[in-house]
């Protein structure tokens, strides 16, 4: 039995499985039921390992073993195996949140918030910056940023980044919203961010992009995030932002975004033109 290559390696990436335990699954599932040495010869794994491996699915749930002799296999199917990993997630999930939750008030997070502090103190303005790779850790340094704003914020984005940002940070926004932060934002607007338009029309400020490009985001006129790469031409993996703590740029470029704004056209003014 000849099993595509691609399927394999998804297989591994969806369920967590290693080559061997691919193999072995997808050959068992083909079959129907089997013995171990029938499962090696449609797998093409060595017969010295295929117990081992059909173990590890046993444990795994991927498998089970039929009683009698010879042992015959039954491959799990995919849908219950779905719903298996999803149970284990979500409780795997609630136990680390709880771990989470109960570290918030811990002494070690009170130490180390401590220690943090005291080097925030002697740190130089002009170390205050770096890089941060990866759409995921840039949101989460968004999310630190947009927590300690009191005053404003920028926001310049592309469409489908807009999207996502409402998708993250909605709640935080409005929160901003009540706390008196007032929030602009310069974005595309198309038939496929409207409705998010739409929804935030009462906390922010928001003006189509019109031929203006960019992502970057001003905080209190002091801090700036500077995304280098248009979010459709690169992976989120591979996406990354420079972060500088630096008033003087941040109130330049803020002061460059108020004056653009006047020539671009308010959100609702841009949805009505677009019968949206």
């Amino acid at each position: 039995m000849v099993i595509r290559e691609d399927l394999i390696t998804k297989v591994k990436q969806i369920f967590g499985l290693n080559t061997y335990e691919a193999k072995v699954w997808l050959a068992l599932l083909a079959k129907g039921v089997a013995t171990a040495g029938e499962i090696s010869d449609l797998a093409e794994v060595p017969r010295s390992r295929t117990y081992d491996v059909l173990e590890s699915l046993e444990k795994k749930g991927f498998v089970i073993a039929k009683l009698g002799k010879p042992i015959k296999y039954i491959a799990v199917p995919p849908k219950d195996i779905l719903a298996r990993l999803r149970k284990k997630y979500e409780e795997e999930m609630k136990y680390k949140l709880k771990l989470l939750e109960d570290l918030k008030q811990s002494e070690i997070i009170q130490e180390l918030e401590t220690i943090h502090q005291s080097g925030v103190k002697i740190l130089d303005i002009t170390e205050k910056s770096g890089a941060i790779r990866g759409r995921h850790n840039i949101y989460g340094h968004l999310e630190t940023m947009f927590k300690g704003a009191e005053e404003d914020i920028y926001i310049m984005t592309t469409d489908t980044a807009f999207i996502r940002k409402i998708d993250t940070f909605k709640n935080l926004f409005l929160e901003l919203k009540d706390r008196g932060v007032k929030i602009k934002v310069i974005t595309p607007i198309n038939e496929a961010n409207a409705r998010y338009v739409r929804d935030m029309l009462e906390v922010a400020e928001i003006y189509d992009a019109g031929d203006l490009r960019g992502r970057v985001i001003i905080v209190d006129k002091e801090e700036v995030m500077l995304m280098l790469f248009d979010d459709k031409e690169v992976h989120a993996t591979n996406d990354i932002a420079i972060w500088v703590y630096a008033p003087f740029v941040a109130r330049a470029i803020a002061s460059l975004i108020d004056k653009v704004i006047p020539q671009l056209k308010p959100a609702k003014e841009k949805l009505e033109e677009l019968g949206l």
